[in-house]
C-alpha cells in the first residue's frame, strides 16, 4: 500500500514501495521479543503492590514503556528493513528496551535513574536518527519538532529520577503528560513550527499489523502467568484448575474480541486512514487495550492463587475489561466514527458485576466474578462476529459513513 500523505524526495532509508511494503519484517518481530518481557515485568510489578498507588505508578512505567514501543512501531512505518543502519538502530532500541524492563520493578526505587537513562535514551536516538536519515524528506522536519519535544519530556524524566521516591511519581505523570500530548499539539516547538498530522504519510496496513501484533504478546503473557503460577503449586487444588481455565476461556474471548474488530478485513480495517485517525487507533486506544489485557492477566494470577473473593479481585477481573473497553471505543470513533453502543451496553454490565462482587465480598467464591466477565465478553464477541458479518456481506452502512454498532 503507498504511503498516506504529501509526496517529496526519497531518503536512501526509507522503506520501498510495493508488494509486501506493509508486512512486518523479521527485525521488527524480533524487536517485538523484549516487549514479551516487558509486559511480564509489568503485570509482576502491579502484582506486588495491587493498591490504588501501586496501580497509578504502573499506569506511569506501562505508558513509558508503551510510547517506547508506539514510536519505535510509527518509525519503522517508515525506514527500510533491510538497511544494516537500520537494524543496528533497532538493536540499540531494544537494548533500551531491555534496560527498562530489569528496571522497571524497582523504578520508584534504586533503579529509577536507569529506568529513565533507558527510556530517554531511546526516544532521543530515534527521533535523532529519523531527523538525519530523513533529511530533505518531509520527515525530517517532522522528527526535528519531535526530538525537542523528546529531549524536553527527557529533562523532566531525568529530574524525576533524582528526586526523593515519594516526589518521584509527580514529576513522572508530568513528563508522561508532556510525551503522549505531543501528536495532539501537532509536535509545535517554539523556533520550529509546527508539525501537524497531515504531514506524516502513513501506511494504515503496516501500523495495524503492528499493533496487532503486540496485542497478541499481551495476551500470550497471560499464557505465561497462567502456567509458572499454576506450575509453583504443589498439590495443585481443584479450584487453582478450574481458575486456570477459566483464564484460558477469558484470554480465547478476549482474543476474539479483539480479532471480530481490528483483525484483517473487519469494518475499522477498512475505515478512516488518515494520519490523525490512525494517531488516535494506534498510539492511543491500542495503549488502553494493551493495558486491559495485562490487568486481565494479573486477575487471572490473582483468581488461580486466592479462591476467596476479594476486592482486588474484583476490580483487577472487572478493571481489566473495562480499560480494554475504552480501548475499543477510542479505536472504533477514530476508524469507523460509530458509537460502539454495544461496548457502553457490555461496560455497564461490568459495572453491576464489580458492584454486586464487592457487596457480597466472601460470600461468592472468586470464580463466579471470573464467570461473570467471561461471560459479558464472550456475548460482547458473538455481537462483534454477527456485526462484521453482516458488513462484510454488504448489510450495513459504509465505514466511512459512520454507521455501524459494534
Amino acid at each position: 500500500m503507498p504511503l498516506q500523505g504529501p509526496e517529496t524526495s526519497r531518503p536512501r532509508l526509507m522503506r520501498p514501495a510495493g508488494p509486501g511494503r506493509s508486512e512486518a519484517a523479521p527485525i521488527e518481530l524480533f524487536f517485538d521479543l523484549v516487549y514479551v518481557f516487558a509486559i511480564v515485568q509489568i503485570s509482576h510489578t502491579l502484582l506486588a503492590d495491587l493498591s490504588w498507588l501501586g496501580a497509578l505508578r504502573v499506569a506511569v512505567l506501562f505508558g513509558a514503556v508503551w510510547w517506547a514501543w508506539n514510536y519505535s512501531a510509527w518509525a519503522m512505518n517508515w525506514l527500510d528493513p533491510r538497511s544494516g543502519l537500520v537494524r543496528l538502530l533497532n538493536a540499540a532500541l531494544m537494548l533500551a528496551a531491555l534496560g527498562m524492563s530489569l528496571a522497571l520493578p524497582h523504578a520508584f526505587d534504586e533503579d529509577g535513574l536507569l529506568f529513565v537513562a533507558c527510556y530517554v535514551g531511546a526516544q532521543v536516538l530515534r527521533a535523532g536518527f529519523m531527523a538525519i536519515a530523513m533529511r530533505g524528506h518531509v520527515l525530517g522536519g517532522n522528527y526535528t519538532n519531535l526530538l525537542a519535544w523528546s529531549a524536553t519530556a527527557g529533562v523532566i524524566w531525568i529530574a524525576g529520577a533524582l528526586v526523593p521516591p515519594d516526589l518521584r511519581l509527580a514529576v513522572w505523570l508530568v513528563a508522561l503528560v508532556v510525551d503522549v500530548a505531543a501528536p495532539r499539539f501537532n509536535y509545535r516547538f517554539p523556533g520550529l513550527g509546527a508539525a501537524p498530522m497531515s504531514t506524516w504519510p502513513t501506511d494504515p496496513e503496516h501500523l495495524a499489523e503492528r499493533n496487532r501484533l503486540v496485542f497478541i504478546i499481551a495476551l500470550g503473557e497471560s499464557i505465561l502467568i497462567m502456567g509458572f503460577t499454576l506450575s509453583e503449586l504443589d498439590p495443585v487444588p481443584p479450584g487453582a484448575v478450574l481458575a486456570t481455565l477459566l483464564g484460558f476461556a477469558g484470554l480465547f474471548v478476549q482474543w476474539w474480541n479483539y480479532f471480530a474488530l481490528a483483525g484483517h478485513d473487519t469494518q475499522a480495517s477498512r475505515g478512516y486512514g488518515n494520519t490523525a485517525a490512525l494517531r488516535s487507533a494506534f498510539a492511543y486506544a491500542h495503549a488502553l487495550m494493551v493495558g486491559g489485557a495485562i490487568i486481565v492477566a494479573v486477575s487471572i494470577e490473582v483468581r488461580i492463587t486466592h479462591p476467596e473473593n476479594e476486592p482486588t479481585i474484583v476490580f483487577t477481573s472487572v478493571g481489566g475489561p473495562l480499560v480494554y473497553l475504552l480501548g475499543n471505543i477510542l479505536f472504533l470513533r477514530s476508524r469507523t466514527g460509530s458509537v460502539a453502543q454495544s461496548r457502553y451496553g457490555a461496560m455497564a454490565a461490568l459495572v453491576l458485576i464489580g458492584v454486586a462482587g464487592l457487596l457480597l465480598g466472601h460470600s461468592v467464591p472468586s470464580l463466579v466474578v471470573g464467570v461473570a466477565t467471561t461471560t459479558v465478553m464472550a456475548a460482547l464477541a458473538v455481537i462483534t462476529q454477527v456485526s462484521g458479518s453482516r458488513t462484510r456481506a454488504g448489510t450495513d452502512p459504509p465505514a466511512s459513513s459512520g454507521g455501524g454498532d459494534v
